[in-house]
């Protein structure tokens, strides 16, 4: 397709403008955090794709990892599951857990990868428990009110939180010429699944 003189000089801005970021950026690896909302329209998916695919292919190392909130709302609502949140947190039992990886880890993490590779890049989908990854531990959450003397201890399930994270497969994938995408699950010493916020 070709350019219009006033679309090719439009272009020819907007690189010059990056460059400055381009080459402070180069050789680093950034991580993106594409949050489930944004997934909702088509052209919000591919202008992020394009993106991402544009930072690759500059020498940035874009790092993807992703939500999925309103997908497994929906699927929950689908299987007659109410969704329940404490302070934006989803309380999250062992059957909405296995929601969780079906759709973080599932369809969520594949449309991703799939919309990457079809805008030129070389994505690779995986979830925190894949090579043991993101290693987590349950969330020990507790608020306190004015009203109240001591705090109030709120079990979410299987919530949890980032213990550690082994970046030797994102490592490896990104001298690969891969973008790795991220599902926000992890995994305990026990084996158990945690559903972490993609936001930590």
């Amino acid at each position: 397709m070709a350019l219009t003189a006033d679309a090719a000089m439009n272009v020819a801005h907007i690189l010059s403008e990056a460059l400055p970021y381009i080459q402070r950026y180069r050789g680093k690896t950034i991580v993106i955090k594409f949050g489930g909302n944004a997934m909702e329209t088509e052209d919000v998916q591919s202008s992020f794709a394009r993106d991402v695919v544009l930072m690759k292919t500059v020498g940035i190392n874009p790092v993807v990892v992703h939500g999925g909130g309103p997908q497994i709302g929906m699927l929950l609502k689908a299987l007659g599951k109410e969704s329940r949140f404490v302070d934006g947190l989803r309380v999250t039992d062992a059957e909405t857990m296995d929601v969780v990886e079906m759709v973080l880890g599932g369809l969520v993490n594949k449309q991703i990868v799939s919309l990457i590779n079809r805008h030129g890049g070389k994505a690779v989908g995986l979830s925190g428990k894949d090579a043991d990854l993101i290693r987590a531990r349950k969330l020990e959450y507790s608020r306190k009110t004015p009203e109240m003397d001591a705090p109030e201890i709120i079990d979410l399930g299987h919530v949890g939180e980032v213990q550690s994270i082994d970046t030797s497969v994102i490592e490896m994938l990104v001298r690969g010429d891969f973008i790795p995408v991220i599902a926000p699950t992890g995994v305990g010493p026990d084996g158990r699944a945690y559903n972490i916020n993609a936001d930590t």
